[in-house]
């Protein structure tokens, strides 16, 4: 199939689709006029690599786990090592990290939102924000 129709396909960007193969994520054909043909499995193999990228990794993160995964079912490939087991579980900690950073933010984000509406509503505020003391 052409680039269109993968990018049709999958809802992927013909942009994005040039990038995977210029990175070696997305093996390609290319026609005698040049042109890049893809295999009916190269719908798998975008979806893999979307959800790579939505986890956090990088494209070079992503080129080292892609052989060590199935591209239909994203399960471990016969090539899958000890090595990308130390790979995916220091990826997911790094998620957890940003997961724990981004609820203490979010609390934070809450009290200044509750502290703002009590403020024009005119009300008494309550939470961390209502117990600061007053700078005279």
């Amino acid at each position: 199939m052409r680039i269109g129709e993968l990018s049709e396909r999958t809802g992927v960007s013909i942009r994005s689709l040039r990038y995977y193969d210029d990175q070696g994520l997305l093996p390609t054909g290319r026609t005698s006029g040049g042109h890049r043909t893809y295999p009916e499995a190269a719908i798998d193999r975008v979806i893999r690599i979307q959800e790579l990228f939505a986890a956090g990794l990088n494209s070079s993160k992503v080129r080292d786990l892609l052989p060590c995964m199935r591209d239909s079912d994203g399960g471990p490939s016969e090539r899958a090592t000890p090595l990308l087991v130390e790979h995916l579980q220091a990826e997911r900690d790094r998620i957890d990290r940003q997961i724990t950073e981004m609820r203490r933010t979010r609390e934070v984000l809450d009290d200044v939102i509750a502290a703002a509406s009590s403020a024009s509503s005119g009300e008494s505020p309550s939470g961390p924000a209502a117990r600061t003391p007053a700078v005279a």
